[in-house]
């Protein structure tokens, strides 16, 4: 009977641990930071520092986001990319925890900003949603963010090229148990092109001149066409890190119910190619998280 009691004991001071841990997880975040050198990057006259956001979800951290606000001021980026799922898309919510703040990013730097499933959403089902989506987007754009809908900017930053390329794929594409037949050609056909190639192999003189492209694509389940289609970095959100996170592992388990996925909640090097899949900055439906605290991205970018 004692044996039972202790074990009783040991199990409930377990429990309370995981619960008082994915409180604290649920509501802090952490900048993770990543470095990315490149030859492809030769244009670059200093270090330049990203910012990605992403899948916040109209969380709040501090009296109207002032510490994720501070945090973005104090990595003084170059140039901040968001993912998309900065809201949440249901019925009868509002938008204005997400507005509130994205909409003083453009007074830190240059803001470009992909849609995920829950922008993507509201947009497709406009009147279900009262044209909610519109007028975020018009509030946003008249702060000076630019929007990315199967779009291509092209931009110099610090003497380098880049083409920053935002891919909306249908709202059909994330639906539960289903992962949709998406590929590079694809990809084209939405973006209206292919990445710049490198030309340095045949003209030497033109490999400071080469196009660094960076691809925002919210929902990491299609990596391996993203990598195809043959960006130089590719940023993606979508999956909360797995909800729980495993040592050696990885992320869990994705929004759309498939188990341990690839790509969760990290960064990863394919041959000259860099996958980063954020953890998030909020959670959505599920409010938990273990072993994987929301994170705002620091990406610094160098030539090799």
């Amino acid at each position: 009977m004692k044996v039972l009691m202790i074990l009783a004991a040991l199990i409930i001071l377990a429990a309370a641990a995981v619960f008082f841990e994915i409180y604290r997880e649920v509501h802090h975040f952490r900048i993770t930071r990543y470095e990315i050198k490149s030859s492809r990057l030769s244009g670059l006259r200093r270090e330049t520092k990203i910012l990605f956001l992403s899948d916040l979800h109209n969380r709040v951290y501090g009296y109207g986001n002032r510490d994720l606000l501070q945090a973005v001021r104090d990595e003084k980026p170059d140039l901040i990319l968001i993912g998309g799922d900065m809201l949440i898309g249901k019925e009868n919510t509002p938008f204005d925890t997400a507005l509130d703040f994205v909409r003083q990013l453009p007074s830190v730097c240059r803001v470009f900003y992909v849609n995920g499933n829950h922008e993507g959403r509201m947009k497709e089902y406009s009147e279900i949603y009262k044209g909610a989506y519109k007028k975020y987007r018009c509030s946003l754009k008249e702060a000076g963010v630019v929007f990315l809908e199967n779009e291509i900017c092209d931009i110099n930053l610090n003497g380098q090229k880049l083409s920053v390329c935002g891919l909306e794929l249908p709202v059909c594409t994330y639906r539960k148990f289903h992962k949709s037949d998406i590929n590079a050609g694809i990809i084209t056909e939405y973006l209206g092109r292919f990445p710049e190639k490198d030309r340095s192999k045949t003209d030497p003189e033109s490999k400071q001149n080469s196009c660094y492209t960076i691809l925002l694509a919210h929902n990491p389940a299609y990596m391996d066409a993203y990598l195809d289609w043959g960006a130089d970095l590719i940023l993606s959100g979508h999956l909360h890190g797995g909800l729980v996170r495993m040592p050696g592992i990885g992320g869990i388990v994705t929004p759309q119910g498939f188990f341990f996925p690839k790509y969760s909640g990290e960064m990863t090097r394919e041959g000259g190619q860099t996958v980063i899949v954020s953890r998030g900055l909020g959670s959505h439906t599920l409010n938990i998280r273990l072993f994987n605290t929301p994170e705002l991205i620091s990406i610094t970018l160098a030539p090799e």
